[in-house]
């Protein structure tokens, strides 16, 4: 388990950037694969998309919107 993480952690530090709407404006948000795949989980958990789960965050967030994300998928598998 603990080989499999690092094997893959160059892979998965890698940003990608995605095309989001926020609010109803199209914006660009730079995540990890590993927080794009926990959102979408979230998201599917909740029953809306991505799209209005990253809208619910923005209107909270103080700081930067992918720090806001992180930080929010970060606290929702503390849990």
């Amino acid at each position: 388990m603990k080989s499999d993480v690092i094997r893959d952690l160059p892979e998965q530090a890698v940003s990608k950037k995605r095309s989001v709407v926020v609010s109803g404006h199209r914006t660009s948000v730079s995540l990890e694969p590993i927080f794009w795949d926990q959102l979408r989980k979230l998201a599917a958990q909740r029953r809306i998309s991505v799209n209005e789960l990253v809208t619910l965050i923005d209107q909270q967030r103080s700081g930067s919107l992918s720090s806001a994300i992180r930080v929010f998928v970060l606290q929702s598998v503390q849990k």
